[in-house]
């Protein structure tokens, strides 16, 4: 199942890795590795790991469940992040990455960064 995510109704994590130090706090710039796979189907939409790739700097503010998936997050840990659609892209879903509508997004994060 998983930890409910802080300020959430479905967002869950699991702690991968665990890391040490400095935590991620709420208006934190935060330098991640992420990996993104759409629940039901089982396809990758997004890698930083990927060829071409670079680590991603995120700010709070882009999808609920990221946002309250990454808070208490220390440096060098790797999450396991799955949030219902309601807290991703919602009814709109994503086309472009394939995410349909109200698609559940299942994340790996790694923070490499906090600031």
């Amino acid at each position: 199942m998983g930890t409910p995510a802080p300020g959430c109704n479905g967002t869950v994590f699991n702690i991968l890795k665990e890391g040490s130090g400095a935590e991620v706090a709420k208006g934190a710039t935060v330098t991640v590795h992420a990996t993104g796979v759409v629940k039901e189907s089982g396809k990758k939409f997004w890698s930083t790991k990927d060829p071409g790739q670079n680590p991603f700097t995120y700010r709070a503010g882009v999808i609920k469940g990221w946002d309250q998936g990454l808070l208490g997050m220390k440096l060098g840990e790797e999450r396991q992040v799955i949030i219902p659609g309601a807290e991703g892209y919602g009814a709109a879903g994503f086309p472009a990455w394939g995410i349909p509508p109200n698609g559940t997004l299942d994340f790996t994060l790694e923070v490499l960064k906090i600031e």
